[in-house]
């Protein structure tokens, strides 16, 4: 759905996107994660056709999107900073976004009312709270039937039991439509929840990319424990953190569990067990590398 090649986007003399390459596939709900200043609101930007690139190109659908008419009435870009007009309520914005997407859903407009009862419809919208701005902004892009969802933290500044209802309304909806998701967060236990591909960014390039299921296949924590000391691990391993409580020790390894474990047992461990591991735990240890401080921390 999403192919972004070689993009490169300048500030003066600031790479904020250094040649990116990045791929979304069609119907995916990909999560985009990194540090603040990474250049993830910058990459979403070309991908609605914001931004205009330096360098490389964006293509949604095989089409570019910059200037793009057509290809950009299939897309909804809900951002960090909503924006909507002084003076326009929800039936307002309405009947705007109906001009701006031809497959704009009246009637799915009224069903979803029941999802959102909070909202006073003829009460000017900067005047509601920012939550529920940010549920008229959903309410609006879902109804105008979008093929490409793009969003900015998207529950930023809602109740969890909102959030919740959200995110369940998105994912029956993708599962009925022919829905792409790219989300930008830094709530990783939520992304983990929803998400089926993940990309982590980290000044200004995309450091890894792939789905969720390979993503948690490739490392793996390992609880382990010896009667005496622990003797000297096989050097072939590669360890990205290792802790310990009295005998029970607790090691990151990249690789598989399964075969990690194999090599683990001619140790003679008291026990070896493979524990899951989280999407925040991944990112802390794949950007240990990058100039992260990986802390130590109890697992």
């Amino acid at each position: 759905m999403i192919t972004v090649e070689d993009l490169v986007k300048k500030f003066d003399d600031f790479y904020a996107l250094n040649h990116i390459d990045m791929q979304v596939p069609k119907g995916a709900i990909y999560g985009l994660v990194g540090p603040n200043g990474a250049g993830k609101s910058t990459l979403l930007r070309h991908i609605t056709g914001i931004y205009r690139p330096d360098a490389g190109r964006v293509l949604v659908a095989g089409e570019p999107v910059y200037e793009n008419t057509a290809v950009k009435e299939h897309i909804f870009y809900i951002p960090d900073d909503l924006f909507y007009f002084l003076q326009a309520d929800t039936l307002e914005m309405k009947k705007f976004f109906s001009g701006l997407y031809p497959g704009f859903d009246e009637k799915f407009f009224w069903r979803l009312q029941e999802f959102f009862p909070s909202i006073d419809l003829k009460r000017n919208i900067r005047r509601l709270s920012k939550g529920m701005q940010k549920q008229v902004a959903f309410w609006l892009a879902l109804s105008c039937r979008p093929s490409l969802l793009v969003l900015d933290e998207p529950v930023d500044g809602l109740d969890p039991v909102m959030r919740r209802q959200l995110w369940s309304l998105i994912l029956s909806h993708s599962s009925q439509e022919p829905l792409t998701i790219l989300i930008s967060s830094h709530n990783l236990r939520e992304l983990e929840d929803v998400c089926d591909h993940v990309g982590i960014m980290h000044q200004g390039r995309l450091v890894l990319e792939r789905s969720l299921c390979d993503l948690q296949n490739t490392i793996c924590k390992i609880q382990i424990a010896f009667a005496h000391a622990a003797p000297p691990l096989p050097e072939d391993l590669d360890i990205l953190h290792m802790s310990n409580m009295g005998r029970v020790y607790t090691i990151i390894i990249r690789g598989d569990g399964s075969r990690i474990r194999e090599r683990l047992l001619p140790l003679n461990p008291l026990f070896v067990d493979i524990l899951p591991l989280t999407l925040e735990e991944i990112f802390i240890y794949e950007m240990g590398g990058n100039d992260y401080a990986v802390k130590e921390i109890l697992l």
